[in-house]
């Protein structure tokens, strides 16, 4: 479907702005059949500025740009749809979200991975997590396999309990990992996601 400008009497509609990736609405903008045709070919948003009178880059300042991963239009053809990632923060306020919201999945894992990067920026000396990264990735690789084998040992036995706890073990010696290696676990679901595909 496409979206049918003639619809409003400016030829404006309204284009909803979601992280690909977190779900989170970064920020609502307009369109024209100019900047959306735009958008299409260039793969970064570009909005018309009912301000400015003319077409708006998102980041062309600022450098903090929103690269496109999908598009829908509604049923009626009068509203867009954007998934895309940011690059920097979307508010023009310093804000992660026009809306002020924190751009973070309402996904424990990814509040997690939070909290192990700060461990990694700001080590703590009764940080577990801290001194797993002061080991380097050789030893937080090691520590990996490790966990790997007690879950795979667990597995064989009976014990659901006991099987939860080394899988918790596992993902979060997985995700200190991926921290290391300076790879985010957004990453990791986007492979999955293509593969699925």
């Amino acid at each position: 479907m496409k979206p049918d400008f003639k619809k409003s009497p400016d030829g404006l509609l309204p284009a909803i702005i979601q992280d690909s990736q977190t779900n989170k609405v970064l920020m609502l903008g307009y369109m024209n059949k100019e900047s959306f045709k735009k958008t299409k070919k260039s793969g970064n948003v570009t909005f018309y500025s009912r301000s400015k009178k003319r077409l708006w880059e998102k980041g062309e300042i600022s450098g903090n740009s929103l690269i496109v991963k999908e598009i829908f239009i509604d049923c009626d053809a009068d509203t867009i749809l954007i998934k895309a990632k940011p690059k920097g923060k979307v508010c023009h306020e310093g804000h992660d979200t026009c809306f002020v919201e924190k751009n973070i999945p309402d996904d424990f894992l990814f509040e997690l991975e939070q909290i192990i990067y700060s461990r990694k920026k700001n080590p703590k000396k009764s940080s577990h997590t801290s001194a797993l990264f002061a080991r380097g990735v050789n030893k937080i690789s090691q520590k990996v396999g490790e966990e790997a084998v007690e879950f795979i040992i667990e597995a064989i036995d009976n014990n659901d309990e006991l099987l939860k706890a080394e899988a918790s073990d596992l993902l979060y010696h997985f995700l200190v990992l991926l921290a290391a290696k300076d790879i985010p676990l957004s990453d990791v679901i986007d492979v999955l996601r293509k593969r699925r595909r």
